[in-house]
């Protein structure tokens, strides 16, 4: 049992922090502002009062404070439930920052790189398909990424369309998929690129006068990748504009890559002849995980981060946070935080605090109803059975399991209860709760058992 988090662990949780708090502020923000102002900073030690960063002169501190400040205290307070504040360390690098008016031109002066991204294909280079974790929820779609990777737009996936809800993966495997192309094809001209940034890009070029200048710098791409397709919606002269270069591309046998939150055929606000076209190749879907998938992606980010973390631990986090991968990630990054900031042991009290807080399952008010699905399906037997007259073992058990925790945990009389159950009397609602008391008395396993079908309603109910 350790008594203090040591400076290593600190420093651990400083870097898992504020990686995903900059995953937060990268969505509420520009790309190119992002790349300048938030790539060079550094985080190096995290207490549970501050976080600490490193910064290459005093500039950075200025404009962020007066730009940033409310978003990083809110990426920092989504990331670990606390109020945390944070702290610049200048660390004096070769930097050169321009006049106030440009200020997100940032220049190194040894080779000066105006407005050029830091990674200029857009692409991150930590998602690959080694890191990916497959399954059956995403086997399709992982194949075909690797497919195209290996002959990109001389294939029938072309356009490659991948859909599903947030947090899934899909952003990993295009990521995935254009950094193999890369990787594999070096002279293959490849750009990732949100439709945000796409359409932003396109306004720019309007206001500059440079429309066609920016229509010809895609055209050229032997690989077009952009995700979250499904925000081109109703902006009705960017999708014109994107229908060409689509047409363009794909005349030419150049790889498109789109991701999205629908199927082509429910993406409301688009024309019909992108939807059209975006059917083309493959539309491949992404499931939420199953369990056993859960399992292998929080010991894989374990790993990353370098924890190890109890089986039982895992198996908890990964029976009750089953919506999407984002979510169990961000579990764990937070159970990390929970236990460096407030000095506690990662123990499976703290993982069942850790995912009342993670959770985004909408809020249910428990009843009768809602606990008698919850342990019937816990123990294995037919819900509409447990108010039957049956008198089978497992079905009685089941039903004082659900009567005693229906006094446990609602309002509800003793009459009521026994209404709900096959309009049993309350003396059968009281024989029942004694019953299930003097077996948790006595059998540490079945005490188990009642106490685990408890945490899992009061989870379901947020």
């Amino acid at each position: 049992m350790r008594n203090v988090i040591n400076t290593l662990e600190y420093n651990l949780a400083a870097e898992t922090v504020w990686q995903d708090c900059s995953k937060i502020i990268k969505l509420e923000i520009k790309e190119q502002p992002f790349i300048t102002w938030f790539t060079p900073v550094k985080p190096i030690s995290l207490t549970s009062e501050k976080i600490v960063l490193q910064i290459p002169n005093a500039y950075f501190a200025e404009w962020i404070d007066s730009k940033y400040k409310s978003l990083i205290h809110r990426a920092l307070k989504q990331i670990t439930g606390f109020d945390l504040r944070y702290e610049f360390l200048v660390v004096e690098e070769d930097y050169e920052i321009p006049a106030e008016d440009k200020p997100i031109e940032v220049r190194i002066k040894s080779s000066p790189l105006k407005n050029t991204p830091a990674v200029p294909n857009g692409l991150n280079p930590k998602y690959t398909f080694d890191n990916f974790i497959k399954g059956e929820s995403n086997e399709l779609a992982f194949s075909a990424a690797q497919a195209i990777s290996q002959n990109p737009g001389k294939n029938p996936f072309n356009p490659f369309f991948i859909y599903g809800g947030v947090g899934l993966g899909k952003t990993h495997l295009i990521h995935a998929l254009g950094n193999k192309i890369v990787k594999d094809f070096p002279n293959k001209k490849v750009i990732y690129l949100s439709s945000d940034v796409f359409t932003q890009e396109f306004f720019d070029a309007i206001r500059d006068n440079k429309i066609n200048e920016f229509s010809a710098s895609y055209r050229k791409m032997d690989v077009l990748i952009i995700d979250d397709i499904q925000f081109l919606k109703n902006k009705e002269k960017t999708q014109d504009l994107f229908f060409n270069i689509f047409n363009t591309l794909h005349q030419n046998n150049k790889q498109i890559v789109l991701s999205s939150d629908k199927p082509p055929k429910e993406l409301q606000g688009m024309e019909e002849r992108l939807i059209s076209r975006f059917n083309w190749g493959l539309a491949s879907d992404i499931q939420p995980p199953a369990y056993e998938m859960r399992i292998a992606i929080l010991y894989k980010k374990a790993e990353e981060i370098g924890i190890n973390i109890s089986h039982d631990i895992m198996d908890y986090i990964a029976s009750n946070i089953t919506s999407n991968i984002r979510e169990l990630e961000s579990c764990l990054i937070k159970l990390l935080a929970n236990s460096a900031l407030n000095f506690k042991e990662i123990d499976l009290n703290l993982a069942k605090s850790t995912v009342r807080e993670i959770s985004t399952a909408k809020r249910i008010v428990i009843n009768i109803d809602l606990i008698t699905k919850i342990a019937s399906k816990y123990l294995g037997v037919d819900e509409k059975k447990i108010r039957d007259k049956t008198r089978k073992q497992e079905i009685v058990n089941a039903r004082q399991i659900s009567m005693y925790l229906s006094k446990e945990l609602t309002n509800s009389s003793l009459k009521t209860i026994g209404l709900h159950f096959g309009g049993r009397d309350h003396s059968t609602v009281i024989h029942a709760c004694d019953t299930v008391k003097r077996q948790i008395m006595a059998d540490a396993k079945f005490k188990y058992a009642v106490e685990d079908i408890k945490n899992k309603i009061e989870l379901a109910c947020g």
